[in-house]
Order: C-alpha cells, then structure tokens, then sequence
C-alpha cells in the first residue's frame, strides 16, 4: 500500500493535468450549452484508458521496486545488475551509478593494495626485531642476576607487545591460519603460565591452579594469546595477593586475580579497542588493544569473554570455551 500511495504521488502531476482538461473541457460544454453527454463519454472513455494506463505503469515500477529491494538486501550490491528502464533520466541515472561503482572499486582496489603493502612491511619488522630479542634472551641466559632477571621480564613484555602488533595485523587478514582441532586445555594453559613464572616469582604473586582435565575444540596458538593477555593484565593490575586459575561449567576458563579492580563505569567499554579506562590512565599501562583483541579472537573460534570486578576486590576474566559451531579439522 506504501508503495502505490508514493506512486500516486509521484503521478499526481499527470491525474491532476487530466482532471483540469476534464474541467475545462467541461465548462466550455457549459458557456456555449452544448449537451454534457458529448463531452462526458469521451471523458469517461479517455479515463477509463488513462486508469488503465497508470495500472500498467504501477505494475511495472512495482517490478523495478521489488528488483531494487532486492539488490539492496544482496550482500554484494555492485556486482547486481539494475532493473531496465527505457526513461531518459532513468538511463542518465543508471550511467551515474556505474561510474561510482567503478570509482569505488577503484579506490577499494587501491585501499587494499595500500593496507596489504602496509601489513606486509610491518610483517617483515615484527620477524626482523624478533631476532635481536632471541639473542638478548640468550645473553640474559647466561646470567643469574637481579638485574639480568629484570631485564629479562622486561624483553619478555617487549615480545608480548611484538606479538600483539602481529595479531592485530593477522585479525584483518584475507585468510588466517586457525588450526580447529580438539586441545587438551591443561598443555595450553601450562605453557602459557610458564612465560610468567619469573615475574610471578618477582613480584612474589602466588599462583593457585590445579589440573583441569578438559578438551575443548579451539585454535591453540590463538587461544594461547586470549590466555597470554588475560594473565598480563592480571599480574599488571595485581601488587601483591594471588592469581587463580580454575574452570566452571560448561568448560569456561576463569582467571581470577586479587588486584585493584575496574570501575563500573569502565566495564562495558573494556573491550572497546584503543579504550584503556580509569586505572589504564592513571598508571599509563594500558594500550586499550589487548582486550579488544581477545575478544575479536574469542569471537572468531567460536567463544566468548565476559569481565566481572570491583574496584579493589580484583578482577575474574571468563572465557567460554564451550561451543558448536565449530568442528574439529
């Protein structure tokens, strides 16, 4: 009904033209009283023509409506081909409308080659300045001192923050290397706490784990970084107390850590990318992307991350693990 009410709007030019003909048509009848039924037929016969001409006319623009609806809801828009119309302007328009298509494709063409030029040069950095870190690793190695052990937590915060910028760069990639197989959690788990047990035992943090005998069907290197961030940000905001690790069902890995907390107006803005909140200002820690990341990786394999806290009664970071849509390869 929407469409015939704009239709008839949109023809209410050409109606109200006939009925002004109609009407002086039949006021000239009437000043030189002429009989009205010599001008009320062929009126009513040239009616009758023009309703039948307008039905014509609306179904045919109800066909090149339904067509439009329909490449508007496509999920490639450009390449669907527009609806014919002999009309001029309908013609001029459609002339338009390829030449911004063409444009756009232009310039998505050069935005594409500009973004994978730029990702290859920060590609080619990331595997260059992971050499010098391997060999200040192997140095520090060789002594066992308060600062080499400092130095050495500190080079390892720099190859965490190397990774990042890595995945970051790999999240928009055209394809990416998942492995969906089926991991026991305790190897990845084990592995990725193992990075840490230096600064745990610097900072005198207490670690509570306990086996927890699950497999879940993930992506190991990528789940291993949503770990990797969740436990840096918990030994990060944790001064002194404890950091637990423990599973929930259905097979939801729980961080919990005994830290300063997060402000309530901060919680729904923390996975928000580039946001870093109260205590990442305050502090000037936080790069607002670690979280962000998780959760886009979380998303992509098929899981979910939620954050419980309270300024200064800790932090509990959530990952889902259980889910269905994905099958091992």
């Amino acid at each position: 009904m929407n469409v015939f009410l704009s239709y008839l709007n949109q023809r209410k030019g050409v109606i109200g033209l006939f009925f002004l003909f109609a009407a002086i048509c039949l006021a000239v009848f009437a000043l030189y009283q002429l009989p009205l039924e010599a001008v009320l037929y062929p009126l009513g016969l040239c009616g009758a023509l023009g309703l039948l001409f307008l039905l014509l006319d609306y179904r045919k623009t109800a066909r090149r409506h339904r067509c439009l609806q329909a490449i508007r809801g496509s999920s490639d828009v450009l390449s669907q081909p527009l609806p014919s119309d002999n009309g001029v302007l309908s013609g001029d328009y459609r002339q338009i409308i390829r030449l911004l298509c063409q444009e756009q494709q232009r310039r998505t063409t050069e935005q594409n080659r500009s973004y994978q030029a730029m990702v290859d040069y920060y590609t080619v950095w990331v595997h260059q300045i992971k050499t010098p870190i391997a060999s200040m690793h192997l140095h520090l190695q060789q002594e066992d001192t308060p600062l080499a052990r400092q130095l050495s937590l500190d080079l390892m915060h720099i190859e965490q923050y190397v990774e990042m910028v890595l995945t970051f760069l790999r999240l928009d990639a055209a394809s990416t290397d998942y492995v969906i197989q089926e991991y026991n959690l305790d190897v990845i788990v084990r592995r990725t706490v193992r990075k840490f047990a230096g600064e745990f035992i610097a900072r005198k943090l207490k670690l509570d784990y306990a086996p927890l005998n699950t497999r879940v069907i993930t992506d190991e290197k990528w789940l291993s970084f949503v770990i990797e961030q969740v436990l840096s940000n918990a030994l990060k905001y944790t001064p002194s107390g404890s950091i637990t690790i423990f599973l929930t069902e259905p097979k939801t890995l729980c961080i919990r850590d005994t830290g300063i907390g997060i402000w309530p107006e901060d919680l729904p803005r923390i996975f928000d990318q580039g946001y870093t909140g109260y205590h990442g200002r305050s502090h000037q820690k936080a790069s607002g992307i670690g979280l962000y990341l998780c959760r886009r990786i979380c998303r992509n394999l098929g899981h979910s991350i939620q954050v419980q806290s309270a300024p200064d009664q800790g932090t509990t970071v959530c990952i889902h693990l259980e889910q269905t849509k994905l099958e091992p390869e």
